[in-house]
């Protein structure tokens, strides 16, 4: 993992208003969102054939409302980039009869921490997607 220091960190926003604007920039809310926190991620780069796919999150928790409600009030955490390796090709595991006949849409990765290579590259990315497209649209003191 590589934490990102960012202006958006401790900014507030509302929650649909920010999703429908950054979705058009690749933007989707993270699995494992409650009703409390969650993040918005971005796939910054995919290797298909070696399995390996780099991801810039963005965490926030509610603080007004509860998450997935439009006017709902978020704040944000440090971003950070994570890199996740998966096996490639056909899992010999149990789950293979699920994966081969469509039914496992996902698998679990092998590191779903792996080690991130030419970070300053990374971080740079990172830092231009939030600059230009998620910092425009939040709000540095409360608003609610």
């Amino acid at each position: 993992m590589l934490r990102l220091e960012s202006e958006l960190n401790g900014k507030f926003a509302h929650y649909g208003q920010l999703r429908d604007k950054i979705c058009k920039h690749g933007f989707c809310i993270g699995g494992n969102w409650d009703y409390h926190k969650g993040s918005f991620d971005t796939k910054i780069w995919c290797d298909r054939e070696e399995g390996e796919t780099i991801y810039l999150r963005m965490p926030f928790d509610v603080a007004q409302g509860e998450l997935d409600g439009y006017n709902t009030v978020i704040r944000f955490k440090e971003p950070y980039i994570i890199k996740h390796v998966v096996h490639v090709g056909l899992d010999h595991d149990g789950s293979s009869f699920m994966d081969s006949t469509g039914f496992s849409q996902f698998q679990t990765p092998i590191d779903s921490d792996a080690p991130i290579i030419n970070k300053n590259k990374w971080a740079h990315i990172s830092e231009q997607l939030v600059n230009e497209s998620v910092l425009p649209f939040v709000h540095m003191e409360n608003i609610y």
